[in-house]
């Protein structure tokens, strides 16, 4: 599978990885990255299935696969030991792959990353492996039949992006507009991911597994989350025990893109914990 990544330079500096979020893209970190990059060798890479890397060949886009593509990144590029700064599926991601290589994973700044809450996994957990499984297939059924929305203009899709998150400033909504789109044969434009990036697979770690992990981490850990989002504060639920170090922060008037919502906020929280 053909990957992506967009490389900042600077290739003396200290390595950091940022790693994007479920339908997004690498070059949502740009702001981050002009931040950082004096003082980093910056990497962002677009997840399969995302922004300009390639589309799964069945559709199908599990968590190992994502996992499999964080470490051959590293690997490839002997990028350890890395410092990882990672957006909600991305958080997920980093998460793991500290829990699975802690000797590889410096610090790690996961905003909003823990995925479903306890409640929402408890409510998964009890349809049972073979409803989920029937679930899954329906969805992508459903999936296959989804053409990809197509606006007219780019300032309509620069609309819906400012729609989807109301923090946003126009010149931030159209920076991620532009580019997050292709331009189709007929002059309109669609969203660049892959449709079937909306379907969780059936199965994946359990909860235990992916709780080990988390407690296996051994780097500083910066978990961030949003006053106004909708995810569930670790800490208020419990899952903030199950790491050695980390800490908690909550941003106000801020959703579930921190990093765009209160970005200067955020860039001083994490220039100070990276620089610790």
């Amino acid at each position: 599978m053909r990957l992506h990544y967009v490389d900042w330079g600077n290739p003396g500096a200290p390595p950091l990885v940022l790693v994007h979020g479920g339908r997004d893209h690498c070059r949502n970190w740009d702001w981050v990255a002009a931040r950082l990059r004096d003082r980093w060798h910056v990497i962002a890479p677009d997840l399969r299935g995302h922004g300009d890397s390639q589309w799964s060949a069945d559709g199908t886009y599990r968590m190992d696969g994502y996992l499999y593509d964080l470490a051959q990144l590293i690997h490839q590029l002997k990028l350890a030991p890395v410092t990882l700064l990672a957006h909600s599926l991305g958080g997920n991601i980093a998460l793991r792959y500290a829990g699975l290589y802690p000797d590889q994973v410096k610090r790690l700044v996961a905003i909003e990353g823990l995925g479903a809450s306890p409640k929402m996994a408890q409510e998964r957990a009890k349809l049972g492996l073979a409803e989920r499984m029937r679930l899954w297939i329906a969805e992508q059924r459903d999936l296959a039949g989804r053409l990809p929305r197509r606006y007219p203009t780019l300032e309509d899709a620069f609309q819906r992006m400012h729609e989807e998150n109301k923090h946003l400033s126009p010149a931030q909504a159209r920076h991620l507009t532009e580019y997050g789109v292709n331009q189709n044969e007929d002059g309109t434009f669609s969203w660049k991911f892959d449709n079937y990036v909306r379907s969780w697979p059936a199965y994946d770690m359990a909860s235990e597994d992916v709780q080990a992990l988390w407690a296996a981490i051994t780097c500083p850990t910066l978990l961030v989350y949003g006053a106004e989002s909708g995810a569930s504060n670790p800490l208020a639920d419990g899952r903030a025990r199950h790491f050695r170090n980390a800490r908690v922060e909550t941003f106000a008037k801020a959703g579930h893109w921190v990093h765009h919502d209160q970005f200067e906020g955020f860039m001083r929280l994490t220039e100070e914990f990276l620089a610790a």
